[in-house]
């Protein structure tokens, strides 16, 4: 049964995995998934929407979760993947293989937004289902956690581009960085303003 931080309706299933992505809207590097069924015999405090959390709180239940959770997977779509596809189409299909990877197979679905990917099981969209559901709320944490770790690498690599700060965001120090320096191979080429710098719009 799902852990309900929020009262909506839902179906009554013995496993139920949340799901959640961060990183539709940077302009480099994967979008992220996450997929995780909670163990109602192991409770987390304190799970909420990722983006509402500070760095360390986030940090903190990244690891409790990975721990107590019955079931956890991680999907993803790379650059090359997300400009083939388009990034509604590459994040439905790194949801896809977060749910598949779950050692576990859950029996139902609730995924966080108002579009689910097709799966072997049943699912449910749920707006705002970071905030509502315990096990998405979860699933955002896994994500954007790893996400996050992802470009501060990237920033060791490449700190002209200052990702370790907007995350790959097009923010106006994102834009100027492009600018001067160009694309590098992990930047989303069929983005606008990546593909306007590289002269492809």
């Amino acid at each position: 049964m799902a852990t309900i931080l929020e009262p909506f309706e839902y179906p009554q299933a013995n496993l139920i995995a949340g799901v959640d992505e961060v990183g539709r809207g940077p302009l480099v590097g994967a979008v992220v998934t996450a997929a995780v069924i909670l163990d109602p015999n192991n409770p987390i405090d304190g799970l909420t929407d990722s983006k509402k959390l500070s760095e360390k709180k986030r940090n903190a239940l990244f690891d409790e979760i990975k721990e107590k959770a019955l079931a956890w997977s991680l999907g993803r779509c790379e650059p090359e993947e997300i400009d083939q596809l388009n990034i509604l189409q590459a994040t439905m299909v790194a949801m896809q293989r977060a749910v598949a990877g779950l050692s576990v197979q859950p029996d139902y679905v609730l995924v966080d937004g108002n579009k689910i990917p097709e799966l072997p099981m049943a699912a449910q969209a749920v707006v705002k289902g970071d905030l509502r559901v315990a096990e998405i709320s979860a699933a955002s944490i896994l994500a954007k956690v790893t996400r996050d770790r992802e470009m501060e690498d990237l920033d060791v690599q490449y700190p002209q581009y200052g990702f370790a700060k907007h995350k790959g965001y097009p923010t106006k120090a994102h834009f100027e960085a492009l600018e001067q320096h160009g694309a590098i191979d992990q930047h989303r080429n069929s983005f606008k303003p990546v593909k306007r710098i590289l002269g492809l719009d």
